[in-house]
């Protein structure tokens, strides 16, 4: 079942991608080189409790996690691509982060993404997220009313695989509403012309996530939650929550 927002939802929606954008930031601003995960989790939590949200993460408990999510953060460093859970581990000069986060307002979700090098930056981390920062906007730019999702799949595919990158395997974006998961699935890859119409209403997170070895496979941690890249290689994950409008896309989680 696809929920199609009202505009006053959407304008509501908008209010809980502020309190996600404002939190993204202020992790990126006190992310340094010795600040531990956990450090940054309190950052994110301290955002949520000054704009009176709720994390859509803590707490959450999908049918494939042994036990519920337990911080408000997801922090996933280098190999990491997604899931990672805070721990007390201090990041490292030249370390790749992903930052996902998101908020609940008043009912409503918010879902964003960040990734970005802390200290000293390898030239191929760099190309890394710019690329899948390209295929994000790209993914957006499909998201067109009449287009269908294999459109938005395919836009975010190209990107990646000609530059030589894995996509993670069974991984990709969704709705959000008033859940921060629900239908329909986005893929990262696809064929363009196919799949579910997209009408004005609908919101979706896009969420591209590259791996630089340039295979698609992944290894589960023994947290049960942290995907890591199965050749050991660097990841990139960034992600938009977005509406589809009659004017066009619309980016709820923007700055």
């Amino acid at each position: 079942m696809i929920e199609l927002k009202t505009p006053g939802e959407l304008d509501a929606m908008r209010l809980a991608g502020k309190v996600v954008a404002t939190a993204l930031h202020a992790v990126r601003d006190a992310a340094a080189v010795g600040t531990s995960l956990m450090e940054l989790d309190e950052v994110a939590a301290g955002v949520l409790a000054q704009a009176g949200a709720r994390s859509s993460f803590l707490n959450y408990h999908p049918r494939f996690a042994p036990s519920p999510y337990p911080a408000v953060l997801c922090t996933s460093v280098n190999d990491a691509v997604v899931h990672g859970i805070p721990t007390g581990y201090r990041l490292r000069d030249g370390d790749l982060l992903g930052i996902d986060f998101g908020a609940e307002v008043d009912g409503w979700h918010g879902d964003s993404a960040i990734s970005f090098v802390v200290g000293t930056p390898d030239p191929r981390d760099l190309e890394l997220i710019a690329t899948t920062e390209r295929a994000l906007m790209a993914g957006i730019g499909a998201a067109q009313p009449g287009n269908r999702l294999g459109d938005i799949g395919a836009a975010i595919g190209a990107i990646g695989r000609r530059a030589g990158y894995g996509l993670l395997a069974d991984h990709g974006g969704h709705g959000v509403g008033r859940a921060m998961h629900e239908e329909p699935h986005v893929p990262n890859e696809g064929k363009a012309g196919e799949g579910l119409q997209l009408r004005p209403g609908m919101v979706l997170a896009i969420e591209p996530m590259f791996v630089a070895g340039g295979g698609d496979d992944y290894r589960v941690g023994d947290d049960g939650w942290t995907l890591y890249t199965a050749d050991g290689s660097r990841a990139a994950h960034v992600e938009h929550t977005i509406a589809v409008t009659a004017d066009g896309p619309r980016i709820l989680t923007q700055p």
